[in-house]
């Protein structure tokens, strides 16, 4: 697999990767991005505009995976101030004053779930965030309570998968999240 940062000469990809309803319902990975209020209203075509605003910008957005040339995975990855949501979330509130780049988002195409994808996007995530100067990479996964979590809860991933590729448990704020830390050395 190879990795690159969306930039507007990728957004086709990203958008053939998302599908006509831009991942899970209409998110084109807006969620932590915007107010609740806003997403909400925007889910499906206003989400995919500001998502497209934000990447012609040159803003940090994340990551694409591709196979054979094509893209099969995404990681929303970019400093935490760059989701204004999250700094908002009771829950998931900050460990500290340290800069960390966040993960909000790990979604693999159907066609290429249970591949190994997910890990080797989250070892591409670290390495760019190296590469970006970013010292701690932080993740937000969900507890499951079930085998089987529906894609709804699962898209900021589990922690066994950041377990399997170093990060550390930080803190279990809920009996659903936990927030876990990579430090780069």
């Amino acid at each position: 697999m190879k990795f690159y940062p969306l930039t507007a000469d990728r957004w086709n990809d990203f958008e053939q990767l998302f599908g006509p309803r831009g991942a899970y319902a209409g998110c084109w990975c807006m969620y932590w991005r915007i107010t609740r209020k806003a997403f909400e209203a925007g889910q499906g075509e206003d989400n995919r505009c500001a998502m497209k605003s934000i990447v012609d910008a040159g803003r940090p957005t994340g990551l694409l995976g591709y196979r054979d040339g094509m893209a099969v995975a995404w990681c929303a990855v970019a400093p935490r101030d760059e989701f204004p949501s999250l700094e908002r979330s009771p829950v998931l509130k900050r460990l500290d004053e340290q800069p960390v780049w966040s993960i909000v988002c790990l979604f693999v195409h159907k066609d290429h779930r249970g591949q190994g994808v997910a890990g080797m996007m989250i070892e591409a995530v670290i390495e760019h965030v190296r590469d970006q100067g970013g010292h701690i990479v932080e993740a937000y996964p969900y507890v499951p309570k079930t085998a089987k979590a529906p894609p709804v809860t699962s898209y900021m991933g589990f922690p066994s998968l950041y377990e399997q590729h170093g990060f550390e448990l930080c803190a279990s704020p809920s009996k659903s999240k936990q927030i876990m830390r990579y430090t780069l050395s």
